[in-house]
């Protein structure tokens, strides 16, 4: 049996690194971005900055989010932590990125940085979870290029608008994923961390902006189910 002393240390040496994972999460490099490129911060970073400065700026500030949770992951690994750790930094990490302190806890809502938690955990499940988000992406993708009048370059930037299908396939990617993760026979931990990851990314999009919804005429099942389904109040 371990000593009282090794198992404190063990239990604050668990408690840094998953607070290390929400400060890595929290990291306002959006805000850095738009900043940088003088880009306004309300509404949706990540689509302001893809459609300010451009595909290349847009995809580089969703990599850095991925690489949030993937290197929480990592970091707890490389470190010696058990799995259910990992599982912790990966969340803490998601939970960062959705209500960060650097920006009155309100951020995005956890989709790039809970893949990079996937990436670095369940390979082969994610692969299954990300076949509807393709299609997602994919259909936008057509939907840009069948604009007419418009050259290639701003077509790209627009990206044709509000997309019903890409909030659809992201939410049932992650409604995969600890499907998919049990069915590979993946340990405890971590079905139930992506159950949890789910469950975190269904709250995020009910509750981003609520309040202002709740304040208009419009009936609240309706404001909640476009929520849930098309990550947005309003169709």
């Amino acid at each position: 049996m371990g000593s009282p002393a090794l198992s404190l240390y063990c239990i604050l040496g668990s408690l840094a690194i998953v607070t290390v994972s929400y400060f890595i999460g929290a990291f306002p490099h959006l805000l850095l971005l738009c900043k940088l490129r003088h880009i306004e911060t309300t509404g949706d970073i990540h689509i302001n900055i893809w459609q300010k400065a451009g595909p290349l700026w847009g995809l580089g500030a969703v990599v850095i989010d991925i690489m949030k949770g993937a290197v929480s992951v990592w970091l707890s690994k490389s470190l010696g932590f058990d799995l259910t750790v990992m599982v912790a930094c990966g969340l803490a990490a998601v939970a960062g990125q959705m209500w960060p302190v650097f920006h009155k806890f309100n951020g995005e809502k956890g989709n790039s940085t809970g893949l990079g938690m996937a990436l670095a955990l369940v390979i082969q499940p994610l692969l299954i979870a990300l076949v509807p988000v393709v299609f997602g992406l994919l259909s936008k993708l057509v939907r840009a290029l069948g604009v007419k009048d418009q050259s290639l370059k701003s077509r790209l930037k627009s990206g044709s608008g509000q997309s019903d299908a890409l909030p659809i396939s992201v939410i049932l990617g992650f409604l995969i994923l600890p499907l998919a993760a049990f069915w590979y026979g993946e340990s405890t931990e971590i079905v139930v961390g992506l159950i949890i990851l789910l469950a975190m990314v269904m709250i995020r999009r009910l509750t981003a902006g609520l309040t202002e919804d709740l304040n208009t005429s419009n009936k609240i099942w309706k404001i909640l189910w476009n929520r849930l389904i098309y990550d947005r109040s309003y169709r």
